[in-house]
């Protein structure tokens, strides 16, 4: 259980502060530090547990045919990732509550703070790929929030755009590569995944598998190519810099990689992949940090560097490469977090960014200053700070790699050069704010120290550095075991944390990294602005945009091509394309002679007989489409027709034993054609003149079209027909009491078997009403004059016997629906048919009385309603998991009471109920807003029924 309160604790909370949001920002700020603070403490309760070995483990079978499983893990690499998770969370939270002005969108801030901190968690404890997978992409979509936060600013929204695209772009290549994985291993468990590691790299799906794993971890940490998004997100709240950089939205990527390094490294496609890709991006974000005007743009790069840094380490072939990489991630974490931070007290309290405008803030600010030299000094792996520590492993491991052969020093040598760009930018943060003369023309002038709480997550971070610089064994020693243990998926191998080792080669490598990089910045200085210019022209959010135009300009020249506004033709080529592909491979895909092709599709069965009665029904439903075509002009026949054919439809329901199927059939039919005499008499008038409309060559085209998809949809039914095949149905029927607890099969097959697509189904529903009504807001459509035929409308709207039959049967309608409702499970009904019921009830007294007068009397909100629908069915579903079932579950009983007798008692009754809420619901939802469209029909309807 503590990993469920773990993922759980952050959604808790973002939904407790909404629901909360009245009470301001300092309410949704104490309720967000104390999830945060919870989470530290439920870390801290496993911490004796995973201290000694222990893997945290919970598992429940969710949609086990797709190898989706609610499975949770909690070990070393977890806890450590977890760890940062909440606690920078928890930092971040002090601060943005003084950085954040205390407004209404503050509250959305923090709740969309917890939804990330909920994602990121729920990324780090999956112990199910797929699982995984959707925690993956919920960080995206957060955190396209997040960084479009402001979305006033143009900017924001650029940024929060080019994150999802690419991000979302390396989740689908993710996606790919995790289902390769499965398809390897043969299951997506992590545990099982972890086992499989030299047969994963001996398989011929691996390369493929490999590439599109790595490309959604490089997309996602922001490494060659791909690392054009991350500087854009600075358009984010400092705040949200702070978390992305430090301890969520990029380390997911480098996590990916040590979650999954037993399973991909030891193949040279791992080694060269991966650290080509960290080496690039090592000395390239480096160089560009060194070349940023804007103070987190410089720090934007950075973080690109040091994801490099990490990446390279695990694509390394050295023993402590990879324990190098988990050492830098922690104190990456530390000092990346506290020096955004400070970069947001800067512009919290200056009103700018601007290297070329930030100097002389020593003077003003020498607290932020402290806390702000001695992090950028960890940045730069200065001794006695934890960057060092992690820095010199790095450079250790760069000399001991046998990658490239002769090449070997290029490895070496790139590491020291991107250690000296570090120093390089490092001492531009500082001295570049702090110092080097006066402020010039700040916007907020004199600058002072921010509130004394506002330094106080930046004073712990900074603290952090220091203790971990000089102790590291008693303070990281046994984090970073258990971390390494649990990524190598076994005992790591030997080393040592002492900050001193001697004089030796890493060390001398650190030493001439400080020198040169001290000699960069002082040399070179003037240069920087000059170069700035020249990287404006490569502005990654303007190529950019400038592809997204390009792609829009595509995509409309496309859609013009292919839609001119006209629904015939749109239907057209979409029977086209349905009879064209799928015939050819009836056909034999051209490889058989046309007669012989026709021969084929006949199976080793003989045809069913047909019997008089139901040939007779068939041809009676032809002649009525027929007819439909033939009479469309006249709209009130067309409709006549129209219901006929639904009225045999019902009858072959019949006929062939399907009660369920031909009441749901015989409701719907009622219900859709009410919702189009609605919708007549809002329809244009129409002589059947319109230009163009029924010319010989479209005559042609779609009496061919038409014969081509009845005979093919004639042909394939007939090879189905004529061949034996296995039917589901028999597991139902013998099932269908035992599993589910009801004889009505299909009932139990919609609130049992296959309850998940019903749920699925329920909500398109509600999000198809909602799309309706939204469409129809707003919208006033003129009343008619006359009909089709140039007669005028009747006057009286709402004819008086119609009004007095709708409102007698109501009563009995109603009692009918409830009757389906209840006996549903068990003989023909249910909660869908009882809507359909209840819905044609309510129409009638729309159509017999008008929309006024109706929900005058009809107190009810439908999207609630409809709403309240949906939550039943999911906490009917919820409930099963409370006593270790499958989702939607069905539980059942018998009872006896003495004077009813036996009697059954089933929870899909609940679910069922759900559905009925729902589908009445979105049902008059539509009808409420069809028929409000024209304040003159309102009026006549108001004055007709003598007012409300």
């Amino acid at each position: 259980m503590l990993m469920i309160a773990l993922v759980a604790l952050p959604f808790a909370g973002a939904l407790i502060v909404q629901l909360c949001k009245r009470a301001g920002a300092t309410a949704a700020f104490a309720i967000a530090a104390v999830t945060a603070l919870a989470g530290l403490g439920v870390l801290a309760t496993a911490w004796p547990g995973i201290e000694g070995g222990t893997v945290f483990a919970w598992r429940r079978e969710w949609l086990a045919s797709i190898g989706l499983n609610l499975s949770l893990r909690l070990d070393g690499l977890s806890f450590t990732f977890a760890l940062l998770i909440d606690g920078i969370g928890l930092l971040v939270t002090v601060y943005a509550r003084y950085y954040l002005p205390r407004v209404a969108s503050t509250v959305r801030f923090f709740t969309l703070l917890l939804l990330f901190m909920g994602a990121m968690l729920g990324v780090v404890l999956s112990g199910n790929l797929l699982l995984m997978l959707v925690f993956w992409e919920m960080t995206s979509i957060v955190s396209f929030l997040l960084i479009g936060f402001w979305s006033y600013r143009s900017e924001a929204r650029k940024g929060a755009r080019m994150a999802l695209t690419v991000t979302g772009a390396g989740g689908l290549a993710l996606l790919a590569g995790v289902l390769l994985l499965g398809r390897i291993c043969g299951s997506l468990e992590l545990s099982d995944v972890l086992a499989q590691g030299g047969m994963v790299q001996r398989h011929p799906l691996y390369p493929a598998m490999l590439v599109l794993v790595l490309l959604g971890a490089f997309t996602k940490s922001a490494q060659f190519p791909f690392f054009f998004w991350l500087p854009h997100a600075m358009s984010a709240p400092t705040p949200v810099s702070a978390y992305l950089h430090s301890a969520t939205m990029v380390k997911a990527g480098v996590f990916l990689l040590a979650r999954l390094y037993p399973v991909l490294d030891g193949t040279p496609w791992w080694f060269y992949i991966v650290s080509l890709a960290g080496l690039i991006t090592l000395v390239g974000g480096a160089a560009m940090a060194l070349l940023q005007r804007d103070l987190k743009g410089l720090l934007a790069y950075s973080t690109i560097s040091h994801l490099g840094l990490i990446t390279l380490l695990f694509g390394l072939d050295t023993q402590l490469s990879t324990v190098a990489a988990l050492f830098h991630i922690i104190n990456h974490a530390v000092f990346k977090a506290s020096l955004f931070m400070a970069a947001g007290i800067i512009d919290h309290e200056t009103g700018t960014r601007d290297l070329t405008r930030l100097r002389g803030l020593w003077r003003y600010m020498p607290h932020t200053g402290a806390l702000a030299i001695v992090a950028s000094l960890s940045m730069a792996g200065v001794p006695l700070l934890n960057g060092f520590l992690s820095k010199e492993m790095f450079f250790g491991e760069t000399l001991a790699q046998d990658l490239f052969g002769y090449f070997n020093w290029v490895v070496p040598a790139a590491a020291t050069l991107a250690g000296a760009l570090s120093v390089a930018y490092s001492l531009r943060f500082i001295y570049g704010v702090f110092f080097d003369g006066k402020p010039d023309d700040l916007p907020n002038y004199p600058p002072h120290e921010p509130p004394r709480l506002m330094k106080f997550p930046v004073e712990i971070l900074v603290v952090i550095c220091l203790v971990v610089g000089l102790v590291p064994n008693i303070t990281v020693g046994a984090l970073l075991q258990i971390t390494a243990a649990a990524t190598l998926n076994g005992p790591p191998p030997e080393y040592s944390l002492s900050p001193w080792h001697g004089v030796n080669l890493p060390l001398v490598m650190s030493l001439v990294s400080l020198v040169a990089g001290t000699a960069l910045f002082y040399f070179r200085r003037e240069a920087f602005h000059r170069h700035h210019e020249t990287l404006a022209l490569l502005n990654a959010r303007d190529r950019f945009e400038d592809l997204m135009r390009a792609l829009g300009w595509v995509a409309a020249r496309l859609t013009a091509a292919l839609e001119n506004g006209s629904l015939q033709r749109y239907v057209a080529l979409l029977v086209a394309a349905m009879v064209l592909l799928p015939a050819w491979y009836l056909l034999g895909a051209g490889t058989l002679p046309f007669p012989a092709a026709i021969g084929a599709l006949r199976g080793p069965l003989p045809p069913a007989p047909l019997d008089p009665a139901t040939g007779a029904g068939l041809a009676i439903l032809a002649l009525g489409a027929v007819v439909v075509v033939g009479w469309r002009r006249q709209r009130v026949a067309a409709l006549s027709m129209l219901s006929l054919c639904g009225l045999m439809m019902v009858l072959l329901f019949g006929r062939f034993s399907a009660p369920d199927l031909a009441l749901t059939q015989v409701t719907v039919e009622v219900v859709t054609i009410l919702l189009m005499v609605l919708a007549l008499y809002f329809l244009p008038g129409d002589n059947g003149q319109s230009p163009g409309r029924t010319t010989p060559a479209r005559w042609m085209r779609d009496g061919a079209l038409a014969l081509a998809g009845g005979a093919f949809t004639s042909a394939a039914a007939y090879a189905v027909m004529t061949r034996a095949y296995d039917s589901i149905g028999e597991y139902f029927v013998r099932n269908s009491v035992s599993g589910g607890g009801g004889t009505n099969i299909v009932n139990v097959i919609l609130v049992d078997f296959r309850g998940f697509d019903t749920f699925g189904e329920i909500c398109v529903l509600l999000v198809a009403g909602l799309g309706v009504q939204a469409m129809l807001k707003g919208l006033r459509l003129t009343a008619p004059q006359f009909d089709i035929n140039g007669s005028p409308w009747a006057g009286q709207s709402h004819p008086l016997l119609l009004a007095i039959l709708a409102r007698l049967m109501l009563p009995l309608t109603l009692l009918v629906a409830v009757f389906m409702l209840l006996r549903g499970h068990n003989l023909p009904g249910g909660g869908f048919v009882a809507a359909l019921v209840t819905s044609i009830a309510l129409l009638m007294q729309y159509v017999a009385s008008g929309v006024l007068w109706t929900e005058s009397r009809i107190m009810v909100n439908y999207r609630v309603m409809a709403g309240a629908g949906i939550l039943l069915a999911g906490l009917t579903g919820l409930g099963s998991w409370f006593f270790g079932y499958p989702f939607l579950t069905t539980a059942f009983g018998h009872f006896h009471l003495p004077v009813i007798g036996e009697f059954e008692l089933a929870t899909a009754m609940l679910f069922d109920l759900g559905v009925y809420f729902t589908v009445v619901g979105t049902t008059l939802l539509i009808v409420s807003h069809l028929g409000v469209r024209d304040k003159r029909i309102l009026a006549s309807t108001h004055d007709h029924n003598g007012g409300r």
